[in-house]
């Protein structure tokens, strides 16, 4: 079996936990808990004949009371970075993050654009959001509620790792 540990990363409020609960358990709560420190769960999925046990690091949201902690990325094969369709903020957070990500490792990473059972309300343009996008080895649009796009992302980052 491979392991592969995966840092899920973004403001506070992006739906970190929900993307993780939704993806393990296949459960969405409307309760809203702050998440603090980290939390790791695991999942099994199989690509190409192999086995890969999927370590998900669930860490707090990242905003001006708590800062990013670099000690989290240590030994992770790629981050989901989440951000917040209807919070416009939550994507300039997330760049922020990203630019930090970028200078203590080299590992690949993942943009989910989450809540895509609410209407996008952020003011960033389509070809924003392509440029965005163009600088992760993947994008999804997920929704931690109804489940949208969520198996497809991890499926295509353990494929992603795999190879």
């Amino acid at each position: 079996m491979i392991q592969k540990k995966i840092c899920l990363l973004g403001a506070t409020g992006v739906g970190k936990t929900s993307l993780v609960k939704q993806y393990v358990e296949g459960i969405f709560s409307e309760k809203y808990l702050t998440s603090i420190g980290v939390k790791i769960d695991k999942k099994e999925v199989e690509v190409v004949e192999q086995i890969v046990q999927l370590m998900l690091w669930d860490i707090e949201g990242i905003d001006r009371y708590c800062g990013f902690q670099a000690k989290y990325l240590r030994g992770a094969s790629a981050y989901i970075l989440v951000t917040d369709q209807t919070r416009s903020q939550s994507m300039t957070e997330g760049l922020e993050i990203q630019a930090l990500i970028k200078e203590v490792a080299d590992i690949p990473g993942v943009l989910a654009i989450n809540k895509a059972d609410l209407p996008a309300t952020w003011h960033w343009s389509e070809n924003e959001i392509d440029h965005i996008k163009s600088q992760f080895a993947l994008s999804c649009i997920t929704s931690a509620k109804t489940g949208e796009g969520i198996e497809s992302m991890f499926a295509s980052l353990a494929a992603l790792l795999v190879d």
